[in-house]
């Protein structure tokens, strides 16, 4: 995706000063747009573009790209991936007197043309609309804000949602998750054969759309369900092997290569594979402020990065399997959170104290070995990661939720708002979890969870993880599993397509195993970590300990020092595996030094 600023002044500046301030907020952005620079100023309005060329790398695809009328001008960060079709529908209605080259973003300036605009701590990233900078605000995924005339004399005290609107500011959608999965459950799916043809079809049509490239592409392969499924489907779409990149480690934990590498045999892809060794990923630790512009906390950010120099080396464009785990339950708090609640809901809180004291009387290891036992007796199971501190933390969250959308909320909350140690003048508001759920179509706690995620975990974590770690390296990714044709065919199937047995994807995994054998691909579902905990207690310990030594912390009266100097003592002792939780405000710490030294 290539970068784009812009700016609209609050009074008339000259052209040229505008020309040079655009100027500069467009030279930060290179590493998303290498191959070229623009910048378009009219009145009080200036628009910069950095460019990653992929589809017509001519100077006609060039931006900022004015109408053929002069009555729009735009920079656009993005795919269009069924422009072509657009295209002939434009040149029908006799609305492009002449395309002046092939890429989708003089389509989309021609469709507005003729058409009209319509026709901190606690999640470990900052969610949507909020900002980690006081008075700026992201624009949420599907809406669309509008400035009439000119801007406000002073910004929204509080974040503007969809609906909203501030003097000449507004906020509206023009695509939403709730509706699509309430139309989905007005036309449920009941055949099983016909779910798994149709998903095949319609995500198989969705890969196509996104191969759409005029500079070398592939994708990435870890080898679990959702990265095989897009390279199955793109390699049997393909007339020749497609590229596919992974990443192997020395530590046989955080390693897949080896089922990557299985994979992509079967299917006769080109697949390259990186070997990265401890020290390659530590180096990136430092990159991170830079990279992410904002404290952001999901570890995986590092290998991701790693995965997407690897690829860079190759193609341009790089296909992933993110947005699979949401869209067709993935995860394992969809299999276990529901049935946790449903043993545990009518529980009076005496007994679930008692309950929650026998948990935490059960050392973590002792926990992780049973968990590993079963396991091994269940091998045609998801498993579970980590049991014991997983269980640890359940007894603490069996006194704290009172419903099973209170145990989603804990299940995706490290530093909770009750934890004390966020200062409570600057404790988290509410975010977007606090919208209303579809009034159809997601009475199940399972489901409940999905959209949960999809609207706030998957665009605010998993989507701007793999964005920033990809366009730091000038990679474009791209997510078939989002294209909204498959979300809403997703809204149509039942909870017991989804999940079966203990595993989740049911559906997903019938398409795959039509293109690769069951046996490489059923095993617990791994993620794609790092050995963060156990480089903190190593090599990491001296970064950590600078970042979280009492002075650094209470420098700015944001964090309850006490308690994170106890949670850190606890990990280093190796009695707890807190590495998650600290992660949240080291990343956070890194930040604010590398903001301050700017």
């Amino acid at each position: 995706m290539c970068g784009l600023t812009g700016l609209l002044a609050a009074q008339h500046q000259p052209q040229a000063e505008l020309q040079t301030l655009v100027r500069a907020m467009t030279a930060t952005l290179v590493h998303r747009g290498p191959d070229a620079e623009g910048v378009w100023t009219d009145g009080g309005i200036a628009l910069g573009h950095r460019r990653l060329s992929i589809l017509d790398l001519s100077p006609a695809g060039a931006q900022p790209m004015l109408s053929p009328c002069a009555r729009f001008a735009m920079v656009f960060n993005g795919e269009i991936y069924n422009h072509r079709e657009l295209r002939r529908d434009l040149s029908k209605a006799n609305a492009a007197p002449g395309w002046r080259g092939s890429s989708d973003t003089e389509t989309l300036l021609a469709g507005i043309a003729c058409w009209g605009l319509d026709e901190t701590l606690r999640f470990m990233y900052v969610p949507a609309p909020r900002s980690i900078h006081p008075g700026l605000y992201k624009l949420e995924p599907g809406t669309i804000l509008t400035v009439d005339e000119k801007p406000p004399a002073a910004p929204p005290r509080v974040a503007l949602r969809p609906g909203d609107k501030h003097g000449s500011l507004s906020i509206r959608r023009y695509w939403d998750l709730n509706s699509a999965i309430e139309a989905g459950a007005r036309e449920p799916i009941a055949d099983e054969t016909e779910a798994v043809t149709t998903l095949e079809q319609v995500l198989g049509a969705a890969v196509q759309r996104q191969m759409l490239s005029d500079v070398p592409l592939g994708a990435f392969l870890s080898g679990g369900v959702d990265s095989s499924t897009i390279v199955a489907l793109m390699q049997a779409a393909s007339a020749r092997p497609v590229q596919t990149f992974t990443i192997g480690f020395d530590e046989p934990a955080f390693d897949e290569s080896l089922h990557a590498a299985e994979v992509a045999r079967h299917l006769g892809t080109d697949h390259y594979e990186l070997r990265v060794t401890d020290a390659h990923a530590r180096e990136v630790i430092p990159e991170l402020p830079r990279l992410y512009d904002e404290p952001f906390a999901d570890a995986s950010q590092i290998p991701t990065h790693l995965v997407c120099r690897a690829a860079r080396r190759k193609v341009t464009v790089a296909l992933s399997g993110d947005g699979g785990d949401e869209l067709f339950g993935g995860y394992n708090r969809y299999f276990w959170g529901p049935r946790v609640w449903d043993r545990f809901a009518r529980l009076p809180h005496p007994l679930r104290r008692v309950l929650e004291q026998a948990i935490g009387a059960i050392p973590v290891s002792l926990w992780d070995t049973a968990g590993s036992a079963c396991a091994w007796l269940r091998p045609g199971t998801a498993g579970v990661l980590r049991p014991g501190d997983k269980a640890h933390r359940l007894g603490h969250r069996l006194q704290t939720v009172k419903t099973s959308d209170d145990l989603y909320r804990s299940l995706v909350s490290e530093w909770t708002p009750d934890s004390g140690v966020i200062e409570p003048a600057v404790a988290e508001p509410d975010s977007q979890l606090d919208d209303p759920l579809p009034e159809h179509g997601a009475e199940h706690p399972a489901v409940r969870m999905m959209v949960q995620d999809m609207r706030s975990y998957l665009p605010d974590d998993i989507l701007c993880k793999v964005d920033r770690a990809a366009m730091g390296v000038g990679l474009e990714t791209r997510t078939p599993f989002l294209d909204p044709a498959v979300i809403a065919l997703s809204a149509r199937l039942p909870v017991a397509m989804k999940i079966r047995g203990g595993m989740g994807k049911w559906a997903l995994r019938q398409v795959l195993y039509r293109h690769v054998p069951r046996q490489i691909i059923d095993r617990p579902k791994a993620g794609f970590a790092m050995p963060v905990g156990q480089w903190l207690r190593g090599p990491l310990r001296d970064w950590g300990e600078n970042l979280l030594s009492r002075d650094s912390l209470t420098s700015d009266g944001l964090f309850n020092a006490s308690a994170i100097r106890q949670t850190w003592a606890e990990h280093l002792s190796g009695r707890r595996d807190w590495s998650v939780r600290l992660w949240a405000v080291l990343m956070f710490q890194a930040w604010q030094a590398a903001e301050k030294r700017a």
